[in-house]
Parts: structure tokens; sequence; C-alpha cells
């Protein structure tokens, strides 16, 4: 842990997580650009696992009370402190507007650990930068305006599409005690965001990219057979904007003589639902189920799959995914990719060039599977276009040199 000043307190949902590798890339490239910063957890980690890039942060890493109750004493010696900054009155009066059209038990959590972030915050903290619009926004919000202090935020996909556009509004707003600036990683998502915002050019688009010195070169791959076995592989957590539950129902469709195996790599509420459906289905014995694991596990099982799945579609309660990393990960192992159009997906595919983008149906994956694993000369020559795409348009160190610009001139003055 460094004991250099730490202008910057960046705010999170939960740290470390394994699904969040997007989120580890950038801060521990943003330190080696040379930025100070604690991290500011709203919830202890659950993974059992984490990656060697969590291991590459020296920043220190505190937590915020989970839950109120958890830690009456702290709640309230920092409340009694809080109450006493200059901002508080004017936080409280935002908080309690949010309230009246929020009225739930997360809302006044928020409140609780923003009083206890603010109170704790060492005095040489001069800007807060919070992933994700929803949550660590409105905590990171909240103590802002308690410490006087100007945030900023970066926006992935959740959080823009299942946050009332009465709350973006407002943080998109300075004058409404809003952010700064913010960031966000798709222009899907940036599209949107900017007309909601009172000055669209405080909302940047910013490409996460991909740190290819972290990943091995892609192997030399062999052009198989058309009836040799077929490998298909989906890294991404077990809910419904993934799409596992049609991609099932599109396995059971494939023909019987087709030699073709699916391994699923990562954890989630829906693990046990979609392996009861799997067996109904039928294909259960064609299927691993490997559960959550590290990077180096993934990109290892990267190397050896045939074909990488992600049948992405928008769940009921409008969550989607923006672009997600794993898409480019899969590139850069020269992995050809099948997904769907939804969301930002296609800045990153172009569908027959770079990979196939299919309707999510059953009947539309199936066919899409058959159609690359009976053309391996075509499937591989859009993996190498896909290669070919990330290396020239979607690396991280351009949006790396945009991000530590903005949050240099955040910490050093106003905006």
């Amino acid at each position: 842990m460094s004991d250099a000043p730490t202008p910057l307190a960046v705010v999170v949902k939960g740290w470390p997580r394994l699904s969040e590798t997007f989120i580890a890339q950038e801060l521990v490239a943003l330190e080696e650009a040379g930025h100070r910063f604690d991290i500011w957890s709203l919830r202890h980690p659950t993974d059992t696992k984490t990656h060697p890039l969590h291991d590459r942060l020296t920043a220190r890493v505190r937590y915020l009370p989970e839950y109120l109750h958890q830690e009456p004493r702290r709640v309230w010696t920092a409340r009694a402190v809080a109450q006493r900054l200059p901002g508080y009155a004017a936080a409280y009066a935002v908080w309690r507007r949010d309230l009246r059209r929020d009225l739930s038990k997360n809302r006044i959590r928020r409140f609780g650990q923003a009083c206890v972030l603010a109170a704790e915050l060492p005095g040489e903290v001069r800007a807060l930068y919070a992933h994700f619009l929803h949550t660590p926004s409105s905590v990171a919000r909240y103590a802002a305006i308690m410490r006087g202090l100007p945030w900023s935020f970066s926006a992935h996909a959740k959080d823009i599409w299942t946050s009332p556009d009465w709350e973006l509004r407002e943080k998109l707003d300075p004058a409404r005690h809003g952010a700064a600036y913010g960031a966000t990683c798709t222009a899907f998502g940036a599209e949107h965001l900017k007309t909601l915002a009172a000055d669209p050019g405080r909302v940047d688009l910013i490409y996460h990219g991909l740190d290819l010195s972290r990943f091995p070169p892609p192997p030399a791959r062999i052009l198989r057979d058309k009836g040799a076995s077929f490998g298909m592989l989906s890294v991404g957590r077990l809910v419904e904007k993934k799409g596992f539950d049609r991609l099932i129902d599109a396995l059971a469709l494939l023909p019987s003589a087709m030699n073709w195996h699916w391994t699923h790599i990562g954890g989630g509420a829906l693990g046990s639902t979609l392996q009861a459906r799997a067996e109904a289905a039928g294909v259960a014995d064609r299927i691993t189920w490997r559960g959550a694991c590290d990077q180096p596990e993934v990109i290892s099982a990267m190397r050896e799959a045939d074909l990488f799945v992600l049948p992405s579609r928008v769940a009921a309660d409008g969550d989607r995914d923006g672009l997600p990393n794993v898409l480019m990960e899969a590139a850069s192992q020269r992995l050809a990719i099948l997904s769907t159009p939804v969301s930002a997906i296609p800045e990153f595919i172009d569908s027959g060039t770079h990979g196939l983008l299919s309707d999510d149906a059953p009947e539309a994956l199936a066919k899409a599977m058959r159609a690359l694993a009976g053309d391996p000369a075509q499937t591989a020559a859009m993996a190498d276009a896909a290669y070919l795409r990330l290396t020239r348009s979607f690396l991280m160190q351009p949006g790396i040199a945009q991000l530590s610009a903005r949050l240099t001139a955040l910490t050093k003055g106003p905006a």
C-alpha cells in the first residue's frame, strides 16, 4: 500500500469482483499513469478467487458499512461528524428529495454510507470518482456535497438502463449537485446520457479497450475439419441478460450427429435453474459448468475453444450488456465470436466480418452455430478480422489517457 497522498477517492459497488475486470484494468492503468487514490467499496467481496490484476493494485481498499445496522456506532459517529460539515444541509435536502421519489431501504442506506464516506475521507482528497451511475454515484454525490468536492462517474450498462430518467438528469446536471463530468464505455450509452445531460459535452465516450500486455499472443490455430469436435465457450454471469436460457434451448436444436460441447464459465443466481433446463432439454451430458474462474483460467479455455458464444438480450427490467470486455478478450485469442446485436455489441462486431450477430431466438442461434461449425475457413477469417479490429481500434491506452486527463483536471480545480 502506497503512503503517497491520495487526492482522489474511487467509489465502487464491490471490490474485488471477478466479473468486473474492466474496473480493475482501468484502476491499475491509472496508478501506472501516476494517479493516487483509495478505493471505497460499498460491499465486501463474495468471490473466492481474484484476478492477477487485483494483486497489481497498490491502492488502499476501505469498506463502507454494507448494511447500516451492522456497524451502528461507526454510522452514528460518522453522521455526527457529517452534520458539522458545511455541505451537510444541502446534501440532506438533495437526499430527501430523492427519497420522496424512491422510498426504499437502499436509498436510506446510500445516505448512511455517504455520511461515513464524507466523515472518513482523508483531508487531501480533492475529488470523488464513482464506477457505475446508480448506487455508487449516489453515495459519491451525497458525500461530495457534504465535503464541497467535485465528483465524476463512469457509467456502464445496468446503471444506465435501469435508473429512472429523473435521477440520471440530476446526476448529469452540475447545477443540481451533479457530476462535473462523466464517462461511459459505449457510443450507445453515451448517446442516451447526452440526451439527458444539461451539458452533453460533459459526457465522454471512453471505450474500456484491452491491455494486450496482460494476454498471451493468440495461439497458432489449425483449421479444423468440418466433422471434428466443435468446442463452444461462454463466459458470463448466469443472469437473465446474458441469454443462456435461450442458448441451452438452441443447443437442444442442434443435429444429433453434430459433435459439439459447450463450456460455461461464471457464477450467478440462475445456475441451478439453467442446469435443470439443460437436463430437461437432454443436453446436460454435453455441457461443462466450470463456475467462477480467474482470468488465466478464462484465457486458457479460450485458447482451447473453437467458438465463443454470448447470446446477450434485454432483460425484463431493461438491464442489458454494454460492450462486454469478454468479447474483446475472445478476439485477443483469435477465437471466433457468435453474439447478438444488443446495445453496443455491433460497435465492435460487424456481423459477417468480425463474427456473427444473431437474433437471440433459439432457432436463429442454432442456425448460426451450425453455419460456423460447417465453414471452418470463414469462421477462422472472421476471428482474424476481429483480432485486427481489436488491435487497431480497441486498445486500452487511448481511453486511459483521456480519462487520466479528466481526473487530473478534476483534482486540480473546477471543471
